[in-house]
């Protein structure tokens, strides 16, 4: 019979793994929860009718349409808003579809007046889609009320707790960027 004891699973070479296995967990479960707020909250970003300065019913409704988007239209959104104005090519690879999926996605976002495509100025075979000042409203409110609600949910937290996730924010910084 052997005495040798066998290392605790938190320490030794299994505690990255265990690591990577629980933050994994934890940020798929996450996005998941604050994504179905995306669900649950329609926004509505009613627009006016200029001549009689009354709210546009239609404009409201095309806005909670366009909230309801998948989560794919709303993501490749999410880059045209925070890279500027991008290829399709660059977006597809981005969002890491193929292209012919990427320009249904731009499509889709276009006809929901989220987005709109020009020709490059140095190359006019390869189109440009920027957001729509309507597109970085409705991406930026979701994100806004995404934000609030997790900051709900921190502040719910003990001190402890909170102390432990502000020393931890630099690290999991690090790890957004890392590269294979």
């Amino acid at each position: 019979m052997s005495t040798a004891k066998k290392p605790h699973p938190e320490s030794g070479p299994q505690r990255p793994h265990l690591a990577a296995e629980q933050l994994h967990s934890a940020a798929i479960h996450l996005l998941r929860r604050l994504r179905r707020l995306d669900g649950e909250v329609a926004p509505t970003v009613p627009g006016t009718n200029l001549r009689q300065g009354q709210p546009d019913p239609a404009s409201e409704t095309r806005s909670r349409v366009a909230w309801t988007a998948s989560p794919a239209r709303l993501s490749a959104l999410s880059v045209i808003v925070f890279s500027g104005p991008i290829t399709l090519g660059r977006l597809a690879q981005a969002e890491q579809v193929r292209p012919p999926t990427m320009t249904r996605i731009v499509h889709a976002l276009e006809a929901q007046g989220l987005v709109t495509k020009s020709a490059h100025p140095d190359d006019r075979r390869t189109l440009r889609i920027a957001a729509t000042v309507r597109g970085k409203r409705l991406l930026l409110q979701g994100r806004n009320r995404r934000i609030r609600a997790l900051a709900a949910q921190i502040a719910a937290l003990s001190p402890a707790d909170q102390a432990a996730l502000r020393r931890a924010l630099p690290v999991l910084e690090k790890l957004t960027h890392f590269e294979r």
